[in-house]
């Protein structure tokens, strides 16, 4: 480092301030702070290839390889240490400007813009780590509000529906969705399964892992989206019954193809064996919807509809946070509040009728 001292310091003044710069320049090289004239670009390329890679969700990775260009091309040239909250700040917003999303047309999603948030602060939080910066510009970005849609979920009357439509089609897209509407599973969590999690005896599947998809790595299987996520469910035992039924198809299957079939031992798998495509259930959904009339919401959907009538059948909301692999009950809450909304509407009602209190006439006392 450098320094120069001012014009009316005299020599022994100097020689004393010259001391105690070369201290304080001494510990911050010992806390690393003066090891950061490293390049954003730099420090996060390190970052993806030797925590990123190993620590996050294959499919955050990727995503995050996704928001590179934009980001290095607005701070990957700055310094670490001499990027303000600032230059953050004029980065995202300039995500919500028309024309940055190419195939809209429009500014990112609040959804994604967060997501941009977070990559830019994962980079800081992990400089943090190493001694090289004491302090995360990222905290204090103001990012955009997130879009609260309401669900689009069946009443009960299309949820009947639905479920007696299936009836006639095959029995492995039969139990597919039955299983999602009855146990709230995500759709990888479900495609994850293996006939080893199934205790037959206790009607539990064990949820311990997920079936994926990205364009780079195809079908692979991951761990499940939190610990939380980790859990036992419980099914009804009509749905055990179709579960016999589907193993004993498949059983008969792998006889037929003999060598040809990848015993992959999972629930829902391909014509040899090998584990669904994630976008298969979508797809024969679409198509499913299309030709019974009914309205097609995603594979997704199911997960909202079972907590739907959860939530209408009392269920507290600690307990369908644990049914859902919630990572604690704030989740589900900020998830369903409009639906614990109208159940609480329903508790005040019931209990109104049940007194009849409010329609009782009173006589007014009065004093002697």
């Amino acid at each position: 480092m450098t320094w120069k001292p001012p014009d009316n310091m005299t020599t022994a003044q100097i020689k004393k301030e010259v001391q105690r710069q070369a201290v304080l320049f001494e510990e911050k090289c010992k806390q690393g702070q003066e090891t950061i004239a490293i390049k954003f670009q730099a420090l996060a390329e390190e970052w993806l290839k030797t925590y990123a890679k190993q620590n996050l969700r294959h499919s955050t990775y990727e995503g995050y390889l996704k928001y590179e260009k934009r980001i290095y091309s607005a701070i990957g040239h700055l310094r670490l240490d001499r990027i303000t909250t600032r230059d953050i700040q004029r980065f995202i917003n300039s995500l919500s400007q028309d024309g940055v999303n190419g195939r809209t047309g429009k500014g990112l999603s609040p959804k994604t813009i967060r997501n941009y948030n977070g990559f830019i602060s994962g980079i800081f939080s992990y400089a943090i780590k190493m001694g090289m910066v004491t302090d995360n510009p990222c905290s204090r970005i103001t990012l955009p509000k997130k879009n609260h849609t309401e669900k689009k979920i069946y009443t009960n009357e299309q949820t009947e529906q639905f479920l007696k439509l299936l009836q006639s089609e095959p029995l492995k897209y039969r139990l597919f969705f039955t299983v999602l509407t009855y146990s709230g599973l995500r759709k990888g969590e479900l495609l994850g399964v293996e006939w080893s999690d199934i205790d037959w005896h206790s009607r539990v599947i064990k949820i311990n892992r997920s079936s994926l998809y990205t364009t780079k790595k195809g079908t692979y299987t991951d761990k499940t989206k939190t610990e939380k996520s980790k859990r036992l469910v419980k099914l009804p035992l009509f749905i055990m019954s179709m579960l016999e039924q589907h193993k004993t198809e498949q059983d008969e299957e792998r006889e037929r193809l003999g060598s040809k079939w990848e015993n992959f031992n999972r629930l829902f798998v391909q014509w040899n064996g090998t584990p669904m495509c994630p976008h298969t259930p979508y797809n024969w959904l679409r198509k499913f919807c299309n030709r019974s009339g009914l309205p097609f919401h995603g594979v997704h959907h199911y997960r909202h509809l079972f907590a739907s009538l959860a939530i209408g059948e009392g269920v507290d909301i600690v307990t369908l946070s644990g049914a859902l692999g919630h990572t604690n009950p704030n989740v589900t809450l900020g998830t369903y509040s409009h639906l614990l909304q109208n159940a609480q509407d329903k508790i005040a009602n019931a209990v109104e009728n049940a007194l009849d209190f409010s329609k009782t006439p009173r006589t007014e006392e009065t004093a002697p």
